[in-house]
């Protein structure tokens, strides 16, 4: 019985593998016979014309012809869609400089500030600041509080008349003291450290002062010709009958760190696209195919931070090396004030560049990427205030936020930096939540194409 059972199963497998041997002779004779392809002899690289009209030079010019065009039309969006922003936002400036404010206090009383704040009060024109003419009783430390004022932001400039400016000058004339200064009697005051861009355009500030210096000085000259002692006053005091008035330009937060332009506008710039120079090493690598979708999301958050911490170092560190003063306010920890500021602003930046990629893919990720730029740097040149109101996001946006804390770091100009971090870790929070569910999107998509093609290649097995 042993030896039947063998037979049979010597004689099954035998036949199986038969059938199994007849079903491959089958397969192989259903195949279609594959021609092999012989290439061209003449069809070398590099020795064709540009209107060499064989199919695979033909097909090579019609690809490329089609990515110009439609890269051109690209360019044409971009450049009428999103360029825009940058020139609506510093084309306007000069007719918006009335919304900047600036206080003139008169603690003086007399004819000197009479003339200086009469003189303020003819102006109105929208390309010149809005001037407060403020009771002297409001500030009650005298022109140290007008000028606290400034510094907490309250105003862009502010003009005092001080104490006793018109019976000093008054006194001198009578008593012929050569000693007087007649710039004491007005004092402008000014933060260039605040914004340098729009101080440059404040020079009517100067300019409005001179006017009103010469203005009062004929007036003086006038009434001084008709007394006796004139041709004293001339030769003892010259200075008394041809300037009586002159004034004092104190710049309490001067622009004095040329660098800091590297550190507070145009690095800006640099540091974002250090942001994005880190985006496409997951993608060409092909590691998030392999990665399951918990995996690829953390990957995608935490990876950047991390690398941008670092990056963000070497990028403080040369700001420090090229002499920018951290230590003017913080001391040491002003460095490291920056740094972390340097580095929230990277993640800011970077990971919305991670997010939109995913939707965007690589290939059209840099029309964002230009969009970014332009909408940060857009609000960072020039006060927001004197930019058409649609600008207002800016206050909300990383370039800002940087700006303002390097002016307070460099310049000792009003300290947000805790709304400038604030601020930084929104626009952190809304990748953590937006980069996710993109993820998702697309994963599901995947997963469905994946099944697809599998499922295509099944049925035409």
């Amino acid at each position: 019985m042993s030896d039947t059972y063998s037979q049979e199963h010597s004689y099954q497998e035998h036949a199986t593998e038969k059938s199994e041997a007849d079903s491959d002779a089958h397969r192989r004779v259903r195949a279609p016979v594959k021609t092999p392809v012989v290439p061209d002899a003449e069809d070398k690289p590099f020795s064709h014309g540009f209107f060499d009209k064989d199919p695979a030079t033909t097909a090579a010019r019609k690809v490329w012809l089609k990515i110009s065009i439609f890269g051109v039309l690209a360019l044409f969006l971009m450049i009428w869609g999103v360029l825009p922003i940058y020139w609506a936002a510093l084309g306007r400036t000069s007719n918006n400089i009335h919304n900047l404010s600036g206080y003139v206090v008169d603690f003086d009383g007399g004819e000197i500030g009479q003339a200086v704040t009469q003189a303020f009060k003819n102006i109105t024109s929208p390309q010149q600041m809005s001037w407060l003419i403020l009771d002297a009783a409001q500030f009650y430390g005298g022109p140290d509080e007008v000028a606290q004022a400034l510094l907490d932001h309250r105003c862009w400039a502010a003009v005092t008349i001080n104490p006793q400016a018109s019976t000093n000058l008054n006194g001198s004339i009578n008593a012929a003291n050569a000693s007087y200064n007649t710039a004491q009697a007005v004092t402008a005051y000014l933060t260039s450290g605040r914004n340098e861009n729009i101080y440059n355009m404040l020079q009517q500030v100067t300019s409005i002062l001179t006017t009103i210096s010469h203005t009062f000085a004929l007036s003086s000259s006038q009434r001084l010709a008709s007394r006796s002692d004139i041709s004293t006053l001339l030769q003892s005091v010259p200075q008394l009958v041809i300037q009586p008035l002159a004034f004092t330009i104190n710049d309490i937060r001067p622009f004095n760190v040329p660098v800091a332009s590297a550190v507070d506008y145009v690095g800006l710039i640099y540091l974002l696209i250090l942001a994005n120079q880190l985006l496409a090493a997951r993608v060409e690598s092909g590691f998030e195919k392999r990665l399951r979708l918990r995996s690829l999301i953390l990957l995608r958050l935490l990876w950047p931070v991390t690398l941008y911490f670092f990056v963000s170092l070497m990028y403080a560190l040369l700001s420090l090396a090229f002499g920018v003063p951290f230590g003017r306010k913080f001391g040491h920890a002003g460095f490291v004030i920056y740094w972390m500021m340097s580095w929230c602003a990277m993640c800011a930046l970077g990971l919305a560049l991670e997010s939109m990629i995913t939707l965007l893919t690589v290939k059209f990720i840099p029309m964002f990427l230009i969009l970014w730029i332009i909408s940060n740097v857009s609000v960072a040149f020039y006060p927001i205030e004197v930019l058409p109101a649609i600008f207002r996001y800016g206050f909300a946006m990383p370039f800002y936020n940087v700006s303002s804390t390097v002016r307070t770091i460099i310049f000792d100009t009003k300290n947000q930096i805790g709304l400038n971090f604030g601020i930084q870790f929104s626009w952190i929070l809304i990748s953590c939540i937006t980069l996710p569910i993109f993820q998702w999107f697309v994963r599901r998509r995947q997963i469905k194409a994946l099944e697809a093609s599998q499922k295509a290649a099944r049925e035409k097995a």
